[in-house]
């Protein structure tokens, strides 16, 4: 028996349509709850010459105009297809980007689509491109289309609903990329039982990886999809919902509330947790952590025109520096470590980072860490260090990594591995019809050999939910996927693909001084992982060659990109 207050298509938390929403005209499949959607006006036809097929090499893509708009031909063993021109994530043009083993890979932040369908196939985007007829006449491509498409710069797949007579249950406990991704592709693989997400956050799912650059974002600002999306395809949204206990034997989980929902097949991606500062004074007011957008809310708030100290020096410390730079009196940055990222882009890219923010005056204290938070009446005034120095502070932001957020699964069975769900190659947990995805998952990275990692990427976590949704169907699908990670700091992109854990060398192509170069980073004679400023699509190339199963040498790397770019 189900044990859910909600019925189908309810929600709990209003949101609005950030404007970027895709059109939810192709819904299909019974429902009952979802009103029906009017046949969509297509608009004037258009019928556009755009290039001579003679003059377009096999492997090119290039952008064309067509009625006003425009449109990615592309050319690929010898066929033509027309896409459209944007990456749905963000826009980034898709001409400059990688098209190699039929499909397209975005070039600022790795997203990649079909080549011929416009279907999305990683991510970190959630729509498709709109795709436009393509024809050959006496050496002529003809690119066939209507305006209302053409206006679209995304497309959503066809998506199932719940059907009355389906009384199955796919659960889904988190909120994150994960588990909408999941639940997205449960409905576009056609399953018409019923998807329930269940997340202790009061919104819908957001944009997270934003918080960090964009602290006075609202949670309804940032939403992947709004509240009518959920309610035409029935996706139940369970907020302020949080899981306590997993029975797997009886597939029940309970929540905080006291309520159980009884599941058929079940998804955990419940992410990860700040790590908390445990030094005495970290309970004073303006101690911060930044997990949820009233978080960020609340720094950006305190931390204007006031003295801002921010412990950690990895991405999320170095992003909340660059986003108060220019609106706080003073920032100061304190980290354990000699270099600002230096575990993970090494010591060079680490310092050149570091001077990006000294020239914006944010001050650094190195080889360091926190003795003491001081205050006056349970608020913060100041920041004791190791060295001895103390800081004055208004408000300190602790940055210093994150935890799974496993704890409510210690009775489970699931086995885990330093808190993280261990997950097979299809997403599957150690207990029969569980999966787990996101950050929380020791997972086996294909360009890694196989070996099992936790890697807490936007990225990764969406090609994880999309993974474990293929399989609690049952369609045997391993995942395969190459981390892609990127940060934004003063206007400035940085952009990583790969694995570079355990790195032993790292080889600079470029100048680093002009912020315009490519990192190489080495382990004997292969390359891990590549990260470039400037560059693009340099990352995106090396990303479609790991994932193609090769892997660069030291020798490609010393060569450069001119290089080895003719293995694509």
């Amino acid at each position: 028996m189900l044990h859910i207050s909600a019925s189908p298509g309810s929600m709990q938390q209003d949101s609005h349509d950030q404007g970027g929403n895709s059109d939810i005209s192709g819904k299909q499949g019974g429902t009952t709850s979802a009103k029906s959607l009017p046949p969509p006006d297509v608009g004037k036809p258009i019928e556009v010459k755009v290039c001579k097929a003679s003059d377009m090499q096999d492997g090119e893509m290039r952008e064309v105009e067509v009625g006003g708009g425009k449109a990615l031909l592309i050319k690929e063993d010898g066929e033509f297809s027309a896409l459209g021109h944007k990456c749905t994530h963000y826009g980034a043009p898709l001409v400059k980007g990688v098209l190699c083993n039929g499909r397209v890979r975005c070039p600022w932040h790795g997203a990649c689509f079909n080549a011929k369908t416009g279907d999305i196939e990683d991510f970190p985007g959630l729509d498709s491109l709109p795709k436009f007829e393509v024809t050959v006449e006496n050496d002529n491509v003809v690119v066939k289309t209507n305006k209302k498409v053409l206006e679209k710069p995304k497309r959503m797949k066809e998506m199932s609903c719940h059907s009355p007579d389906n009384d199955t249950v796919y659960l889904i406990v988190g909120g994150g990329g994960a588990a909408i991704t999941c639940a997205e592709t449960l409905r576009q693989e056609g399953f018409k039982g019923r998807v329930v997400m269940a997340t202790k956050e009061p919104h819908l799912p957001y944009d997270r990886p934003k918080l960090s650059k964009a602290l006075d974002s609202t949670g309804e600002a940032l939403a992947l999809r709004d509240k009518n999306f959920f309610s035409v395809y029935d996706i139940e949204v369970l907020t302020e919902k949080e899981a306590t206990s997993v029975d797997c034997p009886s597939k029940v989980v309970t929540f905080a509330d006291g309520q159980t929902i009884a599941y058929d097949k079940l998804l955990i991606a419940t992410g990860g947790k700040p790590r908390p500062c445990t030094s005495p004074g970290s309970d004073l007011q303006n101690v911060c952590l930044l997990r949820s957008p009233a978080d960020g809310n609340y720094i950006s708030q305190q931390g204007r025109g006031k003295k801002v100290v921010i412990v950690g020096t990895s991405f999320i410390g170095m992003e909340v520096a660059a986003y108060f730079a220019e609106k706080a009196s003073s920032v100061s940055v304190v980290g354990v470590s000699s270099t600002p990222f230096g575990r993970v882009l090494g010591e060079q890219v680490g310092s050149m980072l570091r001077k990006m923010h000294e020239d914006k005056g944010v001050k650094f204290y190195m080889n360091n860490g926190v003795v003491e938070f001081k205050g006056e009446n349970g608020k913060l005034k100041e920041v004791v260090l190791q060295s001895g120095e103390t800081l004055p502070a208004d408000l300190c932001i602790v940055g210093i990594g994150v935890t799974p957020n496993t704890e409510f699964l210690s009775d489970s069975g699931i086995e885990m591995t330093k808190g993280a769900l261990d997950v097979d190659k299809t997403m599957q947990t150690s207990q029969e019809h569980v999966f787990a995805a996101g950050d929380i998952v020791h997972f086996p990275l294909p360009m890694a050999d196989g070996e099992k990692v936790t890697i807490g990427h936007w990225q990764l976590a969406k090609a994880h939910g999309r993974c474990a949704a293929l399989n609690m169907l049952g369609q045997g699908v391993e995942f395969n996927s190459v981390p892609f990670f990127w940060t934004m700091q003063y206007g400035k992109s940085l952009r990583y693909a790969g694995h570079g854990a355990g790195f032993e060398d790292v080889v600079i192509e470029g100048s680093l001084d002009d912020m315009q170069f490519v990192a190489y980073y080495l382990k004997g004679d292969n390359v891990l992982a590549v990260a470039s400023m400037n560059r693009d699509p340099v990352v995106a190339q090396a990303a479609e060659i790991m994932h193609s199963g090769r892997t660069l040498s030291r020798a490609d790397a010393e060569a450069g990109s001119d290089s080895w770019k003719s293995q694509l």
